[in-house]
């Protein structure tokens, strides 16, 4: 159940293109879930998620195969 009709970032709708859940990447990352989930969600504004845990998502995406930079999901 990808893409529920919700608002999404472009990180959300990345992650849902590719099918990969939020919980694998939130374990993966060593990040909460809470965490990813704002990651995702369109609606918020992402300015006060600290560097380190974008970091940390690029870096489990592309361990896992992905070719993804930061810029493709955030200015």
């Amino acid at each position: 159940m990808y893409g529920l009709g919700k608002n999404r970032s472009l990180l959300g709708r990345y992650l849902d293109r590719n099918k990969i859940k939020q919980d694998w990447l939130a374990k993966e990352a060593g990040l909460s879930r809470n965490v990813i989930g704002r990651l995702c969600d369109g609606e918020r504004s992402d300015d006060k998620i600290q560097v380190r845990s974008k970091v940390l998502v690029i870096s489990a995406l592309r361990k896992n195969g992905h070719d993804v930079r930061a810029a493709d999901f955030w200015e």
